[in-house]
């Protein structure tokens, strides 16, 4: 007999303090097809990223795992004021479609800019959302968050990347440098990863050196002429 897919868990509301079920799918049926340079995966079957969001059916806050599981109290008056009273709740708590999914990580993306969140989990909702119209194959839209989540990301290293050793991050704001076509901005996060003898992120200083290879080639490509950073 085939196991469903999907899975219920209990969640703790932030907001109202509810207890609601929400899905997640099996460890053991995510079913991973192949991965993007920037960490955006395709799944055969359920998509575990469609079921990120945790929205609340009883106040319809929405939240990760990553988020802040209680709410101060201004944050509370934030939410209320601001989006609890013009939502529309709806229960995201089974199966989601493509739409679904879309919808709660843009709610999610308004609760944490309206609460406060951190810049990383601000910019990872970003990142998710240019995936989901990635899916789509809808370049303007996925450009567009992906431009966002690049801001947010550099804020992150700005504000929390003190050690400048945080290698996933600064090989993300390459990457998405590249996607996005500044190419020279791309090779000095690539190249801050490869030449800094305190990143030991073998997997990371790999992935640079990949990237910064692919980023000579597609400029070559468009015949703009390579600068002497991205010749090295």
């Amino acid at each position: 007999m085939e196991m469903e897919p999907l899975y219920k868990i209990k969640v703790t509301c932030a907001y109202c303090e509810n207890v609601f079920s929400t899905s997640r799918v099996r460890p053991s049926l995510k079913r991973a097809v192949k991965t993007d340079t920037d960490f955006c995966g395709y799944y055969r079957g359920e998509n575990p990223d469609y079921y990120v969001v945790r929205v609340c059916p009883s106040c319809g806050f929405a939240s990760t795992e990553n988020s802040n599981d209680r709410l101060a109290e201004h944050q509370r008056r934030e939410f209320e004021e601001k989006i609890s009273n013009r939502l529309v709740k709806r229960d995201y708590g089974g199966s989601r479609t493509w739409e679904n999914a879309l919808e709660t990580y843009k709610l999610a993306l308004l609760c944490a800019q309206t609460v406060g969140e951190t810049d990383r989990i601000i910019a990872s909702l970003l990142h998710h959302i240019a995936w989901l119209y990635r899916y789509r194959e809808d370049q303007d839209q996925e450009q567009r968050f992906l431009k966002h989540a690049l801001d947010s990301y550099i804020k992150v290293f700005e504000n929390e990347g003190i050690s400048g050793n945080d290698a996933r991050l600064m090989y993300l704001i390459g990457e998405l440098n590249r996607r996005l076509g500044a190419y020279n901005e791309a090779v000095k996060w690539f190249s801050r990863v490869i030449n800094d003898k305190k990143i030991m992120d073998a997997a990371m200083i790999r992935a640079c050196r990949e990237q910064w290879a692919l980023l000579r080639e597609e400029m070559l490509d468009q015949g703009e002429s390579l600068t002497e950073e991205i010749k090295g």
